[in-house]
């Protein structure tokens, strides 16, 4: 596993046009490149102009990120979604046990309201392979989600309830609920339909208003095949074959742990693509490898998920 991300790095900078033209406009030696920390990171800007592949191939899908009017967006080809789709139910898995284990109420509206998302693709696999009927997803349809929420409440699998931040904020405005049988998954920031709230604040009104102890997250973005969650202490945990570091605000090259700087991630599930990717996502790193997302570069659009600011 050690050798893997050289040996990716090496590949992608030989056969990934967007990838090869960048590194060679910093004049970067790739022969010489022997430490992760030597590794110049994709900015993720480069996904809203270019096709970033690695290789020649036809795509199965395309996954387009959300974005305002007049915004650009981020297109990522996706090479096999049958790998995606079971990547995101082993990392569920990982993390949360069996997906059959849970009833899940997806509460995703502005995701639904667009075409081409990869958490609409990866939650509706997830909905079916709980093989629950009473597991679906929720547009606008509040009174119906709560009906289904209190018939559940005593059912031998969990609850999870996966929102979108402003979704979960009108779900409060326009019901009382108690949800402490249910796990609260937030992902997805405001979308431009609310203020931006800081996470602790969020999840401190959502607790208080679910009547749960913690408020659950899930980080994931177009770009990536692979997701990282967080169980409710803010700081996220990444599957074995992702690692996010964090970088000097003025230094892409230079990490740091304890001190905010902004994200760059390696996913070796984007072997199809680019597997060190370079976000506008602002955080911290913690000692064990876990981290914690405060917000976005002052200068960068609003777009993918758990945008939060800090």
């Amino acid at each position: 596993m050690k050798k893997l991300p050289f040996r990716l790095f090496h590949f992608q900078a030989e056969h990934n046009a967007v990838y090869r033209q960048y590194l060679h406009h910093l004049n970067c030696q790739t022969e010489q490149i022997d430490s992760i920390a030597q590794i110049p990171f994709l900015p993720i800007e480069f996904f809203k102009s270019q096709k970033v592949k690695s290789g020649i191939w036809h795509p199965e899908a395309e996954f387009t990120s959300s974005g305002t009017s007049g915004q650009a967006t981020s297109k990522h080809e996706v090479f096999n979604l049958s790998f995606y789709l079971k990547l995101a139910e082993q990392i569920f898995t990982n993390f949360y046990g069996p997906i059959t284990d849970y009833h899940l109420l997806a509460l995703l509206p502005s995701y639904l309201e667009r075409t081409g998302s990869s958490l609409i693709a990866m939650i509706d696999h997830l909905i079916r392979e709980s093989k629950s009927e009473h597991s679906g997803f929720y547009l606008h349809n509040h009174d119906e989600l709560v009906e289904k929420i209190s018939f559940l409440k005593n059912s031998n699998r969990k609850v999870i309830l996966w929102g979108v931040s402003f979704a979960l904020l009108d779900l409060t405005e326009s019901h009382e609920l108690d949800l402490n049988s249910c796990i609260v998954m937030e992902t997805g920031g405001m979308k431009g339909r609310r203020k931006e709230w800081i996470r602790e604040e969020l999840h401190t009104f959502l607790c208080n208003r679910f009547n749960v102890k913690t408020i659950h997250s899930e980080y994931g973005m177009t770009e990536l095949m692979s997701q990282a969650y967080s169980k409710g202490n803010g700081y996220y945990q990444c599957p074995p074959w992702m690692k996010v570091l964090v970088r000097d605000i003025n230094d892409p090259f230079t990490t740091q742990i304890g001190r905010a700087g902004g994200i760059k991630i390696i996913d070796l599930a984007n072997f199809h693509s680019c597997a060190f990717i370079e976000t506008q996502d602002l955080g911290i790193m913690a000692q064990k490898g876990n981290f914690e997302v405060l917000g976005r570069f002052d200068n960068s659009d609003l777009r993918g998920c758990n945008l939060l600011v800090g």
